[in-house]
């Protein structure tokens, strides 16, 4: 007989690189009803040399990723040991842990998360779910997004639920199955422009607030190939690196400016993706407290209810849903869905590294 409760730590790093989310969580189960609660929870921020590492790992030799792994998969584990340590966190089920994405290539059949060695169990003292992504890429799939079984299960009462990170993406049902797809970049490119003006963020799209829209660039933007692609698709920071940025690096505008005419694109964009543009539209995610995104958004989504929840689901929810992965993998039941990704079926992805006997 299947248990009905679960007391696991969901772990999650994302694109922004804005550190290591941690949420301690219960979950109870009855007749396929779920519930949570999100006790615990922190983000651990990355030193600034990892930081700079994991930028530039997107051009690795094979050698050096390896070794970047093995490094990466020692240092998140003291972050899941300190953390559960430090909060006296007893009797859990499992650590679920999504790792970092470095290399996002479903096109040809690749997607590499770093911190999902086997050693991880070990270092942690508990077992470990994780590695989520590779099984749905060899089944055809994209490999993202992940979240939207989370959102189907916790948050069914939603018209949407967008998330609001590295990247945009959203999920939805439509016709009986759960649709979701990337949107577009967000804080990867924000960021990255703060960071020119010597911030980590933006804080509240202050800056770009105080730009000027260049309606060359943001033509150009909107026009980009990915935005006419139908679902399901995913993107990867490669895609920043090699096709975003290169075009906005053409224009000779303050960086103000470019901050501004980007946040432009995502509100835009968001709105573009959404089949319809009314009812009730769940944000959370890190963007969510860049209020100008959101007011611009809610220009191009005027019939839309835009629901704000409580600042744990904001912050933690990619760390809740991971936590849920894990959990439906232990009961081998479906997380992973092929309406969403692609793949050639339904199924339960992840792999279980066992806490070591000898503990």
């Amino acid at each position: 007989m299947q248990k009905t409760n679960y007391n696991v730590i969901g772990v999650m790093s994302g694109t922004s690189l804005d550190g290591v989310d941690l949420a301690h969580i219960q979950f109870a189960v009855e007749t396929n009803d779920w519930t949570f609660q999100i006790f615990e929870s922190e983000t651990v921020a990355y030193s600034e040399a990892w930081v700079n590492r994991l930028k530039k790992a997107v051009d690795f030799s094979k050698e050096a990723l390896q070794k970047l792994n093995e490094e990466y998969t020692e240092v998140l584990a003291k972050i899941i040991r300190d953390f559960i340590q430090k909060h006296k966190i007893e009797n859990l089920d499992a650590v679920c842990s999504h790792g970092h994405t470095i290399l996002h290539q479903p096109q040809n059949g690749f997607t590499l998360q770093i911190g999902n060695l086997p050693k991880i169990a070990e270092w942690v003292q508990e077992k470990i779910v994780c590695d989520f992504r590779v099984q749905d890429v060899k089944l055809g799939g994209q490999g993202a997004p992940l979240v939207p079984i989370g959102d189907r299960i916790l948050f069914s009462e939603y018209d949407y639920c967008l998330n609001l990170g590295g990247f945009s993406n959203v999920s939805f049902e439509e016709n009986g199955e759960r649709i979701a797809f990337d949107i577009s970049p967000v804080n990867t490119v924000l960021n990255f422009y703060a960071d020119k003006l010597g911030l980590k963020y933006d804080d509240k799209g202050q800056l770009a607030q105080s730009g000027s829209i260049s309606e060359a660039l943001l033509s150009e933007l909107n026009a980009l190939e990915f935005y006419q692609k139908s679902y399901p698709k995913s993107l990867g920071f490669e895609f920043v690196k090699t096709v975003v940025l290169p075009m906005m690096e053409k224009y000779s505008i303050a960086t103000e400016d470019k901050l501004r005419t980007f946040t432009e694109h995502v509100a835009f964009q968001i709105a573009n993706a959404l089949p319809k543009k009314h009812g009730s539209l769940l944000v959370t995610g890190g963007g969510v407290y860049n209020t100008f995104l959101i007011d611009r958004m809610q220009h191009f989504l005027p019939d839309m209810k835009l629901i704000i929840p409580e600042a744990k689901t904001i912050e933690f929810k990619e760390a809740l849903i991971f936590a849920l992965l894990g959990v439906l993998k232990l009961r081998n039941e479906v997380n992973v869905l092929a309406s969403v990704t692609g793949a050639a079926k339904n199924h339960s992805s992840g792999v279980i590294f066992d806490k070591p006997k000898n503990l």
